[in-house]
């Protein structure tokens, strides 16, 4: 039964990505109808992975109570950070202070496994898959929204959560391609163990301009991700192709490392450029709107792309919850976080260049525009300012 009472009734989300489905999720508590378009055909074991903090946690947990029970039976808390060399030395090792201080520990999951959890928590004929959103059209009473195979949906409100691509930020805004960041990344999940990590070690390789994570993410999965300094990039013509130039990316390095790119599928390694977007100064147009991704694009150096995704649904649901006009709950999801969003991405950009030591900090800072409105941080505020946030109740 929908409450009358409520801004919109339909609801359309272009993306079944985490943050798609975290919206569902959220936006359904509320009463909504809400409906989820994905341009997949299915969903199959994809993605990376990643690293949720008590930011995203919280927030997560506000939107589907116990998934952080269920999140940490199929991932990995991490306890350590270890740091070696291409020679598979051991450099130094962190012991993780997450915990104590914020509430919740490092937590590396699959992307896929994230997806999953999402997916259960929803009514599964409400997510359309092989729905590739090409466009769309509003006007003051919906929205109608067109897709590649022909068909046509309409909603009170359309979100997009379809990614640094997304097709509804081109249709609103019509930026053209993403800023590549100078950082080319290779990247795979596979059934491994990794003979230089333990389970709850996050283990980070120190290279020439290049470097390699490899993380545990439960389940007997484990994660790789290299990225390599370059000026340029151009993607390789085939899987066999990305494999072979992976492994050639990696030579002299200790054979336990090129042993865990060669045990992957070739058609299991993703290639693609690091980008990002620079900041909106809005999000919404009438009855369309953006989160994740779609709306702040960032640089995966400080592993916040999930994390301030899940702050977006939260506050989203709270100003769709509490504004007297749809307007009004657009404006206030903008204004409560286009600020913080625009900080995390220009923190993760130069976190990314210095990851090869490389100080963008000049450069980063007039791109994003920050000026007088960004908050003047030392390494430790910005780590409480970032993981001391808390979901906003909903009334």
């Amino acid at each position: 039964m929908i409450d009358s009472k409520l801004l919109v009734q339909r609801v359309a989300i272009i993306g079944a990505g985490p943050g798609g489905l975290a919206a569902a999720i959220a936006l359904s508590n509320l009463g909504l109808d809400v409906q989820v378009y994905e341009k997949a055909q299915d969903f199959r074991p994809a993605g990376t992975g990643l690293g949720l903090v008590s930011n995203g946690l919280n927030c997560l947990e506000a939107i589907a109570p116990g998934i952080i029970s269920t999140l940490t039976k199929s991932g990995c808390p991490v306890h350590q950070t270890v740091l070696k060399s291409m020679a598979g030395e051991t450099i130094r090792t962190h012991s993780s202070t997450l915990l104590e201080k914020y509430g919740h520990p490092l937590l590396t999951v699959w992307w896929w496994r994230l997806q999953q959890t999402l997916a259960s928590r929803l009514p599964s004929e409400i997510i359309h898959l092989n729905h590739r959103c090409i466009g769309f059209e509003q006007d003051e009473s919906g929205v109608a929204i067109y897709f590649e195979n022909g068909k046509t949906a309409y909603a009170d409100l359309l979100i997009g959560a379809d990614g640094v691509n997304s097709t509804v930020r081109e249709s609103l805004f019509g930026e053209g391609k993403p800023n590549y960041l100078g950082s080319m990344c290779w990247r795979s999940v596979l059934e491994y163990r990794h003979e230089l990590s333990n389970s709850y070690q996050l283990v980070f390789v120190k290279g020439n301009q290049q470097f390699m994570y490899i993380l545990d993410v439960g389940e007997g999965y484990t994660s790789w991700i290299s990225r390599k300094f370059m000026t340029d990039y151009q993607l390789s013509q085939s899987p066999e192709a990305v494999k072979t130039r992976i492994l050639h990316e990696l030579t002299g390095w200790d054979d336990s490392f090129r042993a865990l790119v060669e045990a992957t599928p070739a058609e299991q390694i993703w290639e693609g450029p690091i980008c990002d977007r620079p900041p909106l100064t809005h999000w919404s147009k009438g009855r369309v709107t953006l989160l994740g991704d779609a709306a702040h694009p960032m640089a995966p150096a400080m592993g916040q792309g999930a994390n301030s995704t899940f702050e977006d649904v939260c506050e989203l649901q709270a100003c769709l919850s509490q504004g007297a006009s749809l307007t009004e709950a657009l404006t206030n999801y903008e204004q409560s976080r286009i600020q913080r969003t625009s900080l995390i991405q220009a923190r993760s950009a130069i976190g990314e260049m210095r990851y090869y030591d490389i100080d963008t900090t000049k450069q980063t800072s007039e791109r994003f525009s920050e000026g007088d409105a960004r908050p003047q941080f030392n390494n430790d505020e910005f780590q409480d300012w970032l993981y001391n946030y808390k979901p906003p109740a909903i009334l």
